[in-house]
């Protein structure tokens, strides 16, 4: 029988009679349900790549509820080592891209916290680096606290030898990539700055980001983040949010994780020759 609307409802029960069909990736036993498509190796790489949460509502079709995602920093691997740029290494990975992520705020004390985050990718292995988490504090008496704030980023730009970065322009950022480049040609630096417009909620943001790669353990950290609150709002974050918890330095984190990350070559590279053979008869 056709439906039809009776006073903007249906007048027969949407998918009335229909059976529901689940057919999970892999079944009770730990069989794949299309092994020519999805070999157990395949499926082992979905779940490393996506997370288990993921996963499991995606891909074996059992909802899990955001709100009992938690962000434990012990899923964290950390290293004491330095980016070497000559060999694009960081200890034995393989670096290949680099993102510099700036989630700006006034930062006075007692407001959200200014954070800047230095974020290697080894996009070979699916891995990334937490190498700096900056948070940026002035004085109360500040009169230019954004100016001063750009100073202290391309200050450490410069020693770092980066000269991208991403700058989140949500609420107070709106004008300052035009503030940063006026303090980068006073100091006769040449910067490119990438203007990130973010429309998803922050809780959301992280969790997609940060959650899939520390789940999985492909998430590694400086020992010196230890130093800093993000250790803190890691522990303290939940999905669903909690008052008087300061989650910044984790947003910019994520905002960093989610960008396409610049290319990174080893500097130690030099050109190499190469002479063909023309000793040969047609």
């Amino acid at each position: 029988m056709p439906m039809v609307y009776e006073k903007n409802a249906f007048s027969t029960p949407f998918l009335q009679g229909y059976k529901l069909l689940k057919i999970p990736i892999v079944n009770a036993f730990g069989e794949p349900a299309w092994p020519e498509l999805f070999p157990p190796d395949k499926i082992d790489s979905l779940r490393q790549i996506v997370g288990s949460r993921h996963f499991m509502s995606q891909m074996m079709l059992e909802f899990v509820s955001p709100e009992r995602a938690r962000l434990d920093p012990g899923g964290l691997h950390f290293y004491d080592t330095e980016f070497e740029p000559r060999s694009a290494k960081i200890g034995e990975h393989l670096i290949t891209g680099v993102t510099l992520y700036w989630d700006p705020s006034s930062g006075k004390r007692k407001r959200d916290c200014s954070a800047c985050v230095l974020l290697y990718r080894d996009d070979k292995n699916r891995r990334a680096f937490v190498h700096d988490v900056l948070y940026l504090t002035v004085s109360d008496g500040e009169q230019f606290p954004l100016s001063r704030q750009c100073d202290m980023v391309l200050e450490f730009m410069r020693v770092r030898n980066l000269h991208t970065i991403c700058i989140e322009t949500n609420g107070i950022g709106g004008g300052l990539p035009e503030i940063m480049r006026d303090c980068a040609t006073r100091q006769g630096m040449r910067i490119h700055v990438c203007r990130i417009q973010n429309s998803k909620s922050k809780n959301e943001r992280i969790l997609d980001a940060v959650e899939p790669l520390l789940s999985t353990g492909r998430l590694y950290a400086h020992e010196r983040t230890r130093a800093t609150p993000l250790m803190s709002e890691m522990l303290g974050w939940s999905p669903v949010g909690a008052y008087g918890t300061h989650d910044d330095g984790l947003d910019a984190v994520a905002g960093a994780i989610a960008q396409t990350p610049m290319p990174v070559r080893a500097l130690g590279m030099g050109m190499q020759t190469f002479s063909a053979n023309t000793n040969f008869s047609v």
